[in-house]
């Protein structure tokens, strides 16, 4: 059984205590690199660092007042410090606290993301294992194709999130900056060398150029990344929703003791869940869009970006953490029939062995044209009466001149599309 995660792990992220505590990290680690390089007295930095805290009401209780959430903030640090807090925000910036800080809480999201993608790989793993070699049928346009494997449907899934595992890295490699340099970017009060020490601190990189703030190019990184992601996900989810309906029923979401799945009809049993991730893959393509349009801002800066990050950068997180921690265990649990995968590979009477026919006549020297028109007859002749194709084609005389009784049979197997199941597998490492 995979183990599942507490989603309040992702919502506290987000909440306003770990929001100021992020925001008083970054304070502190500048004062700390100011004190190093000996601008702040090692005296004050003791006091700081013994006494620096925040108190979530109040900072709201003094913005009604000041109508500026960092100077709120900074103004009850003060309260808690005393005249030490003359060193706090030294030469800096609001950006410069509340981007850096929003840089932790995206790579504290991230992180958590990242593991339950993980995880969400490992049980696609262990199904695309257990069905390795269950025949069923693969379809192109909702139709009939060729036979595949279940399993191989698995391994799909499982290589597209090991490429989402690398995105992932890279968005949280590319979103875990920081910035200490002031007004415009250009460090007119604080040294570079106070930035770098202070991103040390917070285990951050400090950017190569900012403005005022750090460029949202980053963030829309980290967006885009969770939609291809949410797409992926709602890729299964189709797939699942698909094989579910009546008429097919190769899988089945897990229905519970006690689950009801109509108001008016007792039978239903509908993919509920998959349906949902479909519509939660929408909401994550959508925060992304806003993500990149907040890219284009005023000069070094303007706040239009601001209120918008502070819907879509919670939201998509959380949601994206919802949705691994629905994924994971519906796939863990999922129903699937391989009998009915057997049946619904019978449904078209063997047509499915069209195009070996077609090769097979090629090999002996009839035109591709030729060849598809021979198989092509017959296989509607087949359509319309639902004989048997394999009678059909050792009927045909035109075919039994090229083909004999014993190759007619060597086609109408399944063995050839289980030959190179072992080699996809070992290619993409499970």
């Amino acid at each position: 059984m995979i183990k599942r995660y507490s989603r309040e792990e992702m919502a506290k992220i987000w909440e306003l205590q770990n929001r100021f505590q992020c925001m008083l990290d970054v304070e502190i680690a500048a004062c700390k690199a100011m004190n190093e390089i000996g601008i702040i007295p090692d005296e004050d930095m003791k006091n700081i660092d013994e006494k620096a805290d925040f108190d979530v009401e109040r900072i709201s209780e003094i913005e009604e007042t000041t109508k500026h959430d960092v100077i709120a903030f900074l103004t009850n640090i003060a309260e808690y410090v005393g005249d030490s807090a003359r060193w706090i925000h030294f030469g800096m910036t609001s950006s410069d606290v509340l981007d850096t800080a929003t840089s932790i809480q995206l790579k504290q999201a991230g992180e958590l993301i990242l593991r339950d993608l993980e995880k969400f790989s490992e049980v696609l793993k262990m199904k695309s294992r257990e069905f390795k070699h269950t025949i069923c049928i693969g379809r192109s346009h909702g139709i009939h194709a060729e036979p595949t494997t279940f399993g191989l449907k698995f391994a799909l899934w499982f290589d597209e999130m090991q490429r989402n595992i690398y995105r992932m890295k890279n968005a949280i490699k590319t979103i875990s900056v920081g910035q200490i340099s002031g007004a415009v970017g250009n460090y007119a009060h604080l040294s570079p060398e106070i930035e770098k020490i202070a991103c040390q601190h917070l285990d951050l990189i400090p950017v190569n150029i900012s403005t005022q703030i750090i460029q949202r190019d980053r963030i829309s990184e980290f967006l885009n990344t969770l939609a291809i992601i949410g797409s992926t996900i709602e890729k299964i989810a189709l797939e699942i929703r698909h094989l579910q309906r009546t008429e097919v029923r190769e899988v089945e979401e897990n229905f519970s003791k006690g689950q009801k799945g109509s108001s008016a009809m007792p039978h239903k049993r509908n993919p509920i869940i998959t349906e949902q991730m479909c519509g939660l893959a929408r909401l994550l393509r959508s925060n992304a869009l806003a993500a990149n349009e907040n890219n284009a801002l005023w000069h070094e800066r303007d706040i239009s970006h601001s209120s918008v990050e502070r819907i879509i950068l919670p939201d998509s997180t959380i949601l994206m953490n919802y949705m691994l921690n629905k994924m994971i265990p519906l796939i863990d649990n999922l129903l699937i029939y391989p009998k009915n995968m057997k049946k619904n590979l019978k449904l078209t009477n063997g047509l499915v062995f069209s195009q070996v026919i077609l090769l097979e006549l090629t090999k002996k020297n009839v035109s591709r044209d030729k060849s598809y028109e021979i198989v092509q007859r017959n296989a509607m002749t087949c359509w319309k009466t639902k004989k048997p194709f394999i009678e059909l084609i050792s009927e045909d005389s035109e075919i039994r001149h090229y083909l004999s009784e014993q190759e007619i049979e060597d086609i109408f197997s399944y063995d050839r599309y289980l030959e190179n199941v072992d080699y996809i597998y070992k290619r993409i490492g499970i």
